[in-house]
C-alpha cells in the first residue's frame, strides 16, 4: 500500500501579547478587532481552519473549511471538528455580549449532529447567539449549515462568567 504522505503546515501569532487587551475592551470590541485584523485570531482557529466573519452584540458567525485532514475512519469529517467550530462560535457569542473585564469559560456544550459532513462538503457556517447573559452564567445556541442553508448540527451551551481580575 503506497501512501502519498500528505502534509499540512500553518503558522500563528503569539496570542499572549493580545490577551491583555481582553480586560481593556468589551467582547464585542475585541472580536470586532479580530475581524478587522487588528488582533490576530486565536491559534485554534488557524489550526482548525475556522474564521470569525460577523459579530454583533451576543451574536457571531464563524465559517469553517473541513477537509480530508479532519476525516475519521469512515471517511466523513470527525464530529470533533464540528464541535470545535460550534464551541468557537458559541463561546464568542457569549464573549460578544460581555463588557470589558469579565471572561467566560464553557461549563457545558450539547451538540446534536443531524447529518455527516463529507470531506468535500465545502465551507460550513456556524451562527451562534446568546439566549441569556446573567452575572454568573450565560446560555447560547448555535447551528451549523452549509452554504445552501442545509442544517448539519445544532447546539446549546452554558458558560460560567468569570469576574474581572
Amino acid at each position: 500500500m503506497e501512501d502519498d504522505g500528505r502534509q499540512r503546515h500553518y503558522s500563528w501569532h503569539d496570542p499572549a501579547s493580545h490577551w491583555s487587551r481582553l480586560g481593556e475592551l468589551s467582547g464585542l470590541d475585541y472580536l470586532s478587532a479580530v475581524i478587522r485584523g487588528e488582533v490576530p485570531p486565536p491559534p485554534v482557529t488557524v489550526a482548525m481552519r475556522l474564521a470569525l466573519v460577523e459579530v454583533s452584540k451576543g451574536r457571531v458567525v464563524y465559517t469553517g473549511q473541513p477537509g480530508e485532514d479532519f476525516a475519521n475512519d469512515v471517511g466523513s469529517v470527525q464530529g470533533g471538528w464540528l464541535a470545535a467550530l460550534i464551541d468557537a462560535a458559541i463561546g464568542s457569542a457569549v464573549h460578544a455580549a460581555l463588557p470589558a473585564g469579565p471572561r467566560y469559560t464553557t461549563l457545558e456544550l450539547k451538540v446534536n449532529y443531524v447529518r455527516a459532513v463529507a470531506v468535500d462538503s465545502g465551507e460550513m457556517r456556524c451562527i451562534a447567539e446568546t439566549l441569556h447573559v446573567g452575572r454568573s452564567t450565560a446560555t447560547a445556541r448555535a447551528r451549523v449549515e452549509d452554504t445552501n442553508g442545509k442544517l448539519y448540527a445544532h447546539a446549546t451551551t452554558t458558560c460560567l462568567i468569570l469576574p474581572a481580575e
